[in-house]
């Protein structure tokens, strides 16, 4: 074992990842960040749609009208105080970002664009469509990713680039005192001793057969917690996007139905109205996923299969499909072979998003039920050293549903909520808690187990298989 120490280790380097190690290592803290691929390959890259704010720039706007929108659409199962918390702050990280060189698309007078999404509404859903999206073009998740990596590099964050996070160490007291991570260049095992983990891994789409999720988006984080004996919570609030590429599973974002996209059955029948008279095509995710599965059920699917359905962009000028869609006409073409000025995009509803993770208060510190000495429960105890943050975690801001363009809102404001919260507790250069005697021993033994197994049957072959019964029966409808 090679053996490292630091303040700080953050692992993944998407959003969420990126603005954890950005703030710690601007707060002074000697950080390192700790990433599978290139940070400018993470998942992050491929968000699409924006990232919500109440910045007021097309109509009035309040962040307790986006507070009462992601409170409805949790179905009330979300966390009121981190989405509070989250909405409140939801400005500030938008103009935070500005400020880092993002190139939000423009008004007419300069002001950051904002588009019409799904869920969103005015005066606690009184007042019609909110246009609260701020965008860079269709490909704000791209731009967003390459600011923050820009921005963390004139901090001093140290990166270990394709080593594979296996474990988390934690000491016998209950505290996590660093990582156990493997080189995949080299095959070196290497410790990383530190006061403080973040774990931004982002979600584990790659559980089912069709998703929109990058393959590499497989749960490591959310894994590596349970095997330290630690809950997950909510698994089982996986999101469905009602529009990724039939066969491909890529993700057409939503702001093809916030610019004026609309889905049409085999009748060519534009059904959302029947399921949501007002909201129509832009009601929430999953009330669109279950309307389009139900459709698909009853007949009324597109293709010779009859299971899926058109989205219709063909209506819309070309100019504004080039200027505000121009990564979608791109991904349609490439993914589905069509053009969209001319024909409508096969789509059906396909695994996007998980809401579940691993439980944090709205600092992003990791919480854990744990028996008091009298022998009543604490829901709330707090795992010292350890954070999460972004898809990976469930700070429960999106309950049982997300909205759309939340995600990249959570990432910013939750990234850097654990980069506060570590500023707040603790001091760059404390004393590290010493490691166990055998730290890092389970993970080579587990590592070996795989490396050395002599059975019939290949990963991929019992990966396939478990990917197909997750979509056969825990799908929109399980």
């Amino acid at each position: 074992m090679i053996d490292h120490e630091y303040d700080v280790v953050v692992v993944g380097a998407g959003g969420a990842g990126l603005r954890a190690a950005m703030g710690a290592a601007e707060a002074g803290f000697k950080t390192a960040c700790v990433t599978k691929l290139f940070p400018t390959r993470s998942h992050t890259v491929a968000a699409q749609g924006g990232i919500n704010a109440a910045l007021g720039n097309m109509t009035e706007d309040d962040w307790r009208w986006h507070m009462y929108d992601t409170v409805k659409g949790s179905d009330w199962l979300g966390d009121q105080d981190a989405i509070h918390y989250m909405c409140r702050e939801a400005p500030r990280a938008v103009y935070e970002l500005e400020s880092y060189g993002l190139p939000f698309s423009r008004t007419e007078d300069g002001k950051i664009y904002q588009r019409a999404f799904g869920g969103q509404s005015l005066k606690y859903g009184k007042g019609g469509q909110a246009y609260r999206c701020a965008c860079a073009a269709d490909r704000t998740g791209h731009a967003m990713l390459h600011t923050l990596y820009g921005r963390s590099l004139a901090f001093n964050t140290t990166y270990f680039i394709e080593y594979f996070a296996l474990d988390l160490i934690m000491d016998g007291d209950g505290r996590c005192v660093g990582i156990t991570a493997l080189n995949m260049e080299d095959g070196t095992l290497h410790r990383i001793h530190a006061n403080n983990t973040v774990l931004a891994t982002g979600g584990y789409g790659r559980a089912y057969f069709s998703c929109t999720s990058a393959h590499t988006c497989t749960g490591d984080g959310n894994a590596m917690v349970l095997r330290a004996g630690l809950p997950v919570e909510d698994p089982e609030f996986v999101q469905f996007h009602p529009t990724g590429i039939y066969g491909a599973g890529c993700l057409i974002t939503e702001g093809c139905r916030g610019e004026g996209g609309i889905l049409r059955n085999a009748e060519g029948e534009r059904f959302m109205e029947r399921y949501a008279p007002t909201a129509k095509d832009l009601a929430s995710r999953d009330v669109v996923s279950r309307a389009m599965t139900m459709e698909i059920r009853e007949g009324r699917g597109v293709g010779k299969e009859k299971d899926h359905l058109f989205l219709h962009l063909d209506h819309l000028p070309p100019d504004l499909l080039a200027e505000r869609l121009p990564g979608i006409s791109e991904t349609a073409a490439i993914f589905a072979g069509v053009d969209v000025t001319k024909e409508p995009i096969p789509v059906l509803p396909t695994v996007h998003y998980n809401m579940g993770g691993i439980p944090t208060n709205h600092f992003g510190e990791v919480i854990a039920p744990k028996k008091k000495a009298d022998g009543s429960l604490d829901p709330d105890h707090v795992i010292p050293g350890l954070f999460a943050a972004g898809e990976a975690a469930c700070a429960s801001v999106h309950g049982a549903n997300r909205l759309g363009a939340n995600s990249l809102l959570d990432i910013v404001v939750f990234g850097r909520a654990t980069a506060l919260r570590i500023a707040d507790i603790a001091k760059p250069g404390d004393k590290v808690p010493p490691m166990p005697a055998d730290a890092g021993q389970r993970s080579v033994e587990d590592l070996d187990k795989v490396r050395f197994a002599s059975g019939s049957t290949n990963t991929a072959t019992i990966r396939k298989k478990m990917q197909k019964t997750m979509q056969e029966h825990a799908a929109v409808y399980r």
